[in-house]
Order: C-alpha cells, then sequence, then structure tokens
C-alpha cells in the first residue's frame, strides 16, 4: 500500500550517507525538473549556521525506481562538499531551491550528520545518537514505509515533505492531544489529519524525522551551554568504535528502531561503566537488521543500508526463523523467539504501557509525570514534591510511551515488580497510566490495523493468544521515569525517560528543563 503522499516536490535530494566525519566528503544526490537550483547548508543547533552554499547548480531529472522504497534511488552524485576542519559536529539541513519552479513545490530538504575526526581528541564526553533508524522506518517516499506494507527499506532516497523543516506551528502538528489544560482529545485524529492534509504531508509527520523531536532537544541543550558530539543510529552497527572515549550516549525522542549492533555497543558501554540517558517512547521496540553495501556500491552512495524490519509478521516470514536464528528475528525484542526484552537495558519497555493522549488511551490522562520519589536526584532543583506533576501544562506525556511493571512499597512508594529480564536496581521516580490499543481503538484517520492491536500482538506473543485474560495482562499500564543499573554497581547508569513528547517541555517549562540538565550535568559533567 503506497502512502497518499509520496513523489510532491520539483527537486528531490539526499546525501549518499547520513553521516560523515570531519576529513571526509558528502555527496548530494539531486533530481529536479528545473534547468539550475541552488543549495545552502546550514548546521542547526542553538541556531541555524550557513556553512556551505552553491547557487545556480546544473539541474537534471532522474526518474525515481519503481523499487526506491526498498532498494533506494541510485541518483548519480551531483555535488561534492569536503568536510575541513572547520566543519563542527552536528545535524546539517540541505536546502535545495529549484529556479523557477511553481510556488510550494520548488524547495526541498536533505540531510546529513557531521561526526568528529576519529582522531580528534577534543571530542565532548556526551554522544547524541539521532534516531534515524526511525526516521527511514516512518519514511513513505518512494511508495511505501514499514507502516504500509514494506519489509525493507533503503537509506538511500529522500526524506518525506516536512520531516527534516516545516513552518513552525503551536499545536497541530503534535499526535497526542490535549497538549494543553481544557482542550478535548482528539480521539479520531481528526485535527492531526487536517492539519498535515492542508500542507501535503505524509503520514509520518509528528511520528519521526528530525524536526519533530531532536531539533527541539538540540535547540535547547547548545542554547544552555551543553555540548556533545554526533552520530546516527547506523554508525553504532558499522563503526565498532563509534562510542569510544564518551562518557555519555544520548537518545532522544522516538528511537523505536535498533539493530543487533546498535544495541550491543550501547550495552557495552553501559556495561563498562559508562551512561546512557534516554529521552525517548517506544525505545528500541522492534529490532531491525541492516543490509549495507560496501564503500564503493553503485552511484557513488558510499553504504547503501537497507534496513529490513517484518515487524507484526516477523515470526512468520523473517527468513531467518526458517533457518534457527531466531535471535536476529526481526519483531519485537521481548519476542520469546528473540528474547531479548528492551527492559533488560532500560528498566522499562511498551508492552507496559504504549500510548498515551492517542486515540481512546488515556485520552484525558493527565499528560505529565506524578512525582513520587521528589528527594531523587533527577529532580534536584525543580521545587517539585510528593504528588506534583512534571510537565503537564505541556503535555510531556503523550504519544507513544514506556513503563514499567510496578507495585508499592510499605511506604506507598512504587517499585519494580519482579519481572523476567528487569534489572534488580531500578529507582522509580515518577510515572503516569499508559495503555495498549486494540483493534477499533486507534485515531481512525491516522492509523489503524486490520486484524490486530498492539494489545493483541503483545498478549499473544508474550503469553500465547490475545484471549480476555492475556489482554487484560496487557491492558493498562504506565509511562515512567526511572533509573537503573543494569550491569550491576560496576556498569554504568540509564536513565529512562518514558515518552516520546518530553522534548516539548524544553521550550517553556524550567522544570522540564531543570531535569534534562540534571541528566546531562551528572553523566557528561
Amino acid at each position: 500500500m503506497a502512502d497518499d503522499q509520496t513523489f510532491h516536490d520539483d527537486i528531490e535530494g539526499y546525501a549518499g550517507r547520513l553521516s560523515y566525519r570531519v576529513g571526509e566528503t558528502v555527496t548530494l544526490h539531486v533530481s529536479t525538473r528545473s534547468a539550475r537550483f541552488d543549495v545552502v547548508v546550514e548546521r542547526w543547533g542553538a541556531t541555524r549556521e550557513r556553512r556551505w552554499e552553491a547557487a545556480d547548480v546544473p539541474g537534471r531529472f532522474v526518474e525515481p525506481p519503481a523499487d526506491a522504497d526498498s532498494a533506494g534511488c541510485r541518483w548519480p552524485t551531483t555535488i561534492e562538499i569536503p568536510l575541513g576542519d572547520g566543519w563542527q559536529p552536528g545535524f546539517h539541513l540541505v536546502t535545495l531551491t529549484a529556479r523557477g519552479a511553481p510556488a510550494g513545490r520548488d524547495v526541498a530538504h536533505a540531510c546529513f550528520v557531521v561526526r568528529r575526526r576519529a582522531d580528534d581528541g577534543a571530542r565532548a564526553q556526551a554522544l547524541l545518537v539521532l534516531d534515524t533508524n526511525t526516521w527511514h522506518a516512518y519514511n513513505t517516499w518512494g511508495g511505501r514505509s514499514l507502516y504500509t506494507g514494506a519489509t525493507a527499506v533503503s537509506h538511500a532516497r529522500p526524506f518525506g515533505r516536512g520531516m527534516l523543516w516545516r513552518p513552525e506551528v503551536e499545536r497541530d502538528d503534535r499526535k497526542a492531544r490535549p497538549v494543553r489544560r481544557g482542550e478535548e482529545p482528539d480521539i479520531d485524529g481528526s485535527i492531526f489529519q487536517r492539519y498535515r492534509t492542508e500542507h501535503a504531508y505524509p503520514s509520518a509527520i509528528g511520528s519521526a524525522g528530525w524536526f519533530t523531536h531532536a531539533r527541539r532537544f538540540v535547540e535547547w541543550a547548545e542554547s544552555a551551554g551543553h555540548r556533545f558530539d554526533y552520530a546516527v543510529s547506523s554508525d553504532l552497527e558499522i563503526d565498532p568504535d563509534a562510542l569510544a572515549g564518551y562518557d555519555t550516549v544520548l537518545s532522544v525522542g522516538h528511537d523505536e528502531y535498533w539493530s543487533a549492533g546498535q544495541r550491543r555497543a550501547v550495552e557495552d558501554h553501559v556495561r563498562h561503566g559508562g551512561n546512557f540517558a534516554s529521552f525517548s517512547g517506544n525505545t528500541m521496540f522492534w529490532q531491525v537488521r541492516l543490509d549495507v553495501t560496501p564503500d564503493d556500491g553503485p552511484a557513488g552512495h558510499a553504504d547503501g543500508i537497507v534496513m529490513v524490519c517484518h515487524k507484526y509478521s516477523a515470526h512468520l516470514h523473517d527468513p531467518v526463523v526458517a533457518s534457527g536464528d531466531t535471535t536476529s528475528m526481526t519483531g519485537m525484542w521481548a519476542d520469546p523467539l528473540v528474547a531479548r526484552p528492551e527492559w533488560e537495558l532500560l528498566g522499562a519497555g511498551s508492552a507496559f504501557g504504549l500510548y498515551h493522549r492517542f486515540g481512546t488511551a488515556t485520552p484525558r490522562g493527565v499528560g505529565g509525570f506524578v512525582v513520587y520519589r521528589d528527594d531523587h536526584w533527577m529532580l534536584d532543583g525543580t521545587g517539585l514534591g510528593y504528588g506534583d506533576v512534571l510537565g503537564v501544562d505541556d503535555g510531556i506525556v503523550g504519544y507513544e510511551t514506556l513503563g514499567c511493571p510496578l507495585t508499592f512499597d510499605d511506604l506507598q512508594l512504587p517499585v519494580a515488580r519482579a519481572h523476567a529480564g528487569l534489572p534488580v536496581d531500578i529507582d522509580i521516580v515518577a510515572f503516569t497510566p499508559s495503555s495498549n490499543l486494540m483493534v477499533g481503538e486507534y485515531p481512525a484517520s491516522i492509523s489503524a490495523l486490520d486484524d490486530q492491536g498492539d494489545a493483541e500482538f503483545i498478549a499473544t506473543r508474550l503469553y500465547g493468544d490475545a484471549g480476555d485474560t492475556n489482554l487484560a495482562r496487557v491492558r493498562h499500564g504506565n509511562a515512567v521515569m526511572l533509573t537503573c543499573r543494569p550491569f550491576g554497581a560496576d556498569g554504568g547508569e540509564v536513565v529512562t525517560v518514558g515518552t516520546t513528547d518530553w522534548v516539548f517541555g524544553l521550550t517553556s517549562d524550567p522544570a522540564v528543563m531543570q531535569v534534562t540538565a540534571n541528566v546531562l550535568d551528572r553523566f557528561a559533567g
């Protein structure tokens, strides 16, 4: 099933790779119906800083191949950009403007991340790993995404319209509603649907991409003086030294799709004393496999990554199952065939609460975290006490979440309930109700599964069937803020803030800013 918004603009383009180190050369691959076009490259941090530009570049139209979504565009190199020593680590937005094209179809965006030179000793203490696997899982450009029928998606293609940049709006691009006190829920998704239709945006808007989540975190963090280096999801799979020398690894937004190599790198980092901070919801829910072509791949594409994920049908259709290699099956990490639930590292997982203020999932939920352990270091300087609600004014708990099986101790404080795979050392700082949805409960205008919802799927895969008893086991959950040490006292510390929408509190809520600063200061100095 193709998405309703796929090829839109008269100019499209992408970088040959998602990331480059200082000293390497970026390749841009552009197709346009215009004879000439302009290029501007900006580093997007606290502000947007112009770093490179080219005017009046000769244009050429290249037909997108029929399998662009799964095999990449394979467009020739149009422009090369050498990354000299003056380039700083960070996310770089490429703006392509087609001369003479109709207004509204004349601008497109691409991106690349600049990584620090491998031998540069001036690295930051923290590494921000952008959730680019998830961006491409939701990316429908070329026809399909992992949400519209594909089981393999290429990284060598443009991003859908609006995933990297779009005009700022107050609220309508958020999938979780209400986002302010007094608003009614958008149970059928009509408000969000109207927003994306009016602007000709694909269905992924609000779910993934630079603009929704990571952009907000980076703007706030760099403005507040926090410094970190950058990488992308696939770097942790491809580069065995990606995390070398860093005290802390950061994840933000919607870091849903992880490869085995990425997970191995982060776990090894924490096992040997490094820290991991996840300001993300639905984190590490699906395992993916990355098929990487050599550096001399077709049309100058350095890695030509194709990401494979069979998702809900993995136990039936992923070829590795028949071969007996079930641990690499591209389904839930928590699936018994994979047997590596995300809560082994995070202390929380989406099987214990996936949605808040989305469809019928707690549609009038509080939208913030109810504080229980007000003496925890994460809350230092916030002024919050027991029973206060963190982030409620900005609805920071929303859309997709992570929960933890919990109960209460004799002091009426939440504690993790014993469950296979959970770390022993977990401190639950705050939580709020969240739930898993069944068929017919998703916003009809956004997405729904025909034969099963996430509740049916999780119940079946974890507990054997979707009968009433097992559905009740997975129906209710929570979104949680916690710290844990998954590898004991000798390993590093993990912070899990289980919501995709945490970053929306970084523009106006002093307490959300303070919590984030507390984590960065503790982990990264």
